[in-house]
């Protein structure tokens, strides 16, 4: 295993049990974001890193029981909790890397990727694994259920015109990777970048 996975998975094993309860208010931005990916009843949809399955409720939900739902995360403590708080029933877990995934060329519709992009070590190659297994013209969702600014500011940090969510830098790193930036927010309360995959 590379040091990045080892790394991403200590750092998510130490917080998986009380993940939800030290974010218990995130429900409905959650909710809302999978709200904008404007899937429909029997659509194929992909949580990259899903850590405790928080977003596999409203997945579910937009997608109807024709629909089919995948986590997928590196972490198993975090795919655990997903199982303690009754997630898995609305969606198949997987334990996987988002830089190889188990699935076919052009098999789903979206991706909904909630707090990824900042942990994947080589973000362009892993962007474009994503955009692999999602059809031409479907939809990418990176979500963050706080702006940047907010974020860094409860990390401690300074916003810097070099993070990865960054507008400028962003859109060309999409569109290196096989996606077209539709919409862009960054609002204290919630970071959301909607793409849909090139032909």
């Amino acid at each position: 295993m590379n040091e990045d996975r080892t790394h991403t998975q200590e750092f998510f094993t130490a917080r998986a049990a009380d993940w939800d309860s030290r974010f218990p208010d995130d429900g409905p931005v959650y909710a809302a974001a999978v709200a904008e990916l404007t899937l429909h009843e029997g659509d194929r949809v992909l949580d990259a890193g899903c850590g405790t399955g928080r977003a596999l409720p409203s997945l579910r939900a937009a997608v109807g029981p024709s629909g089919v739902v995948v986590g997928a995360d590196l972490t198993p403590a975090m795919l655990e909790a997903a199982v303690r708080a009754g997630r898995d029933e609305d969606g198949q877990l997987v334990l996987t890397d988002v830089s190889a995934l188990p699935l076919r060329s052009g098999s789903l519709d979206a991706v909904f990727a909630a707090g990824l992009i900042a942990h994947l070590p080589r973000p362009a190659e892993n962007l474009r694994e994503l955009a692999r297994v999602v059809r031409p013209g479907g939809l990418l969702a990176l979500f963050h259920p706080l702006g940047r600014a907010a974020l860094a500011a409860r990390q401690g940090r300074q916003i810097t015109p070099d993070d990865l969510r960054a507008r400028p830098r962003l859109a060309p790193l999409l569109a290196d990777s096989g996606w077209r930036m539709t919409s862009y927010v960054d609002e204290d309360t919630r970071f959301l970048a909607l793409a849909v995959r090139e032909r």
